[in-house]
């Protein structure tokens, strides 16, 4: 259509996104699908935090609010960021936006200009390369494999810098792997940074207290303090808080970066949702010890889901530290053929054939920038997950 900008070609729409509408598609037409692409939990948002948004409702609280967020809210946000990583952010350097997506996409259209390069650990979450497109940047992968846990190398990162480097995106625990640095782990990867001023660090914090195990959440600000005025620090309430539909993601940054990103939201969106705003105030004031119980629970499905898909013909599951999902090699399956004569040929063909044969909707790698594999969330009951991972079994048992 010639009325469409040459912008919007180089960006394509969220395969995780697809995926979900077309596993409810199926569903709707009469299919037995278990969709397991969904990167959200399948909990209910806790009941106090409900509570607060009914009662900002009855007091009237449902006016404009300051484009990046009203005083109360961030005034809790430089609380959580100083009680749980440390953090010293005053109120001008903080920005509230709707949802974390919204946060990153600020960040990057106030800072790059056309060539300027983002380096990006892949596997990655689909949205950020075309987040930096869309800037007019250029999204530098660097493929961390399962041969290191899905972590980049000090290494790696020290090559792919240049001159037009502008960010490293940093995501720990990691969409779509779980796999999460380890403080010696993100020190190694702050010291190459210090070694180059010129490089920021936009640290996407969003899975922060969804960890299992002995890991231990760390942040780049946290870990160097020498980066912290060249760190946007984001993270939300959507995964923790089980308020993923409410919309609130935030940042912690430079003043003149932060001042920059509410120029940006005060011309396209303004102010997040009101009432999401006092929702999330009173998730980030109110009792967090539900976190833990819904951690237990996702530390069960884990280790279902990793058991299951490891005694699949073909698959190799590693334990994720963190987060609701795995990242399953398929190495081995390629190239082979499936019961209804689909060839095996990608990552991409497994999950098609998956779906159509199986009925089970998983998200192939390729869209995370690092095949053959496919994401599976395990943010749904263990039912569902016990008989999708039958399902995937017996289809990995038929391929030849």
């Amino acid at each position: 259509m010639p009325f469409l900008s040459a912008t919007l070609a180089r960006v394509k729409p969220s395969p995780t996104i697809a995926v979900t509408t077309l596993a409810a598609e199926l569903r709707a037409a009469g299919r037995d699908v278990i969709a397991l692409g969904a990167g959200e939990p399948d909990f209910d948002t806790p009941e106090h935090i409900k509570a607060a948004a009914r009662a900002a409702i009855d007091a009237g609280r449902t006016k404009y609010t300051a484009p990046d967020g009203m005083p109360e809210l961030k005034a809790a946000i430089a609380r959580k960021f100083k009680r749980d990583n440390g953090l010293d952010y005053a109120p001008a350097q903080i920005s509230v936006g709707t949802g974390g997506k919204q946060i990153l996409y600020n960040a990057l259209m106030a800072t790059l200009d056309p060539g300027d390069e983002v380096i990006i650990p892949a596997p990655y979450w689909v949205s950020y390369p075309d987040m930096v497109l869309l800037a007019g940047g250029r999204p530098v992968p660097i493929e961390a494999g399962i041969e290191t846990g899905f972590r980049i190398t000090p290494e790696q990162l020290e090559a792919a810098i240049t001159p037009r480097t502008r960010w490293l995106i940093f995501n720990s625990p990691s969409n779509p792997t779980g796999a999460g640095y380890r403080r010696a782990e993100l020190k190694a990867l702050t010291d190459v940074l210090l070694r180059h001023p010129h490089v920021w660090v936009l640290s996407d914090d969003m899975y922060e207290h969804l960890v299992f195990d002995d890991f231990t959440f760390c942040t780049p600000a946290e870990v160097e303090p020498a980066l912290y005025a060249r760190t946007l620090t984001c993270n939300g309430v959507s995964k923790a808080y089980a308020m993923t539909g409410w919309r609130i993601g935030y940042a912690g940054g430079p003043e003149e970066l932060i001042a920059a990103m509410r120029k940006i939201q005060s011309q396209s969106t303004s102010n997040p949702c009101t009432i999401s705003q006092w929702a999330a105030l009173e998730a980030l004031n109110g009792p967090q010890d539900f976190i833990a119980a819904n951690n237990a629970v996702f530390r069960r499905r884990r280790d279902l889901v990793v058991e299951m898909l490891n005694a699949a013909p073909g698959i190799t599951c590693p334990v994720p530290d963190g987060a609701f999902y795995v990242y399953p090699s398929i190495a081995p399956l390629i190239g082979r053929v499936s019961p209804a004569g689909r060839r095996i040929d990608s990552d991409e063909a497994f999950a098609t054939a998956l779906l159509e044969e199986k009925g089970v909707a998983v998200v192939f790698g390729a869209a995370f920038g690092l095949s053959p594999a496919f994401r599976v969330s395990y943010a749904t009951s263990d039912e569902n997950l016990r008989e999708a991972c039958t399902r995937i079994q017996e289809f990995c048992a038929s391929l030849n």
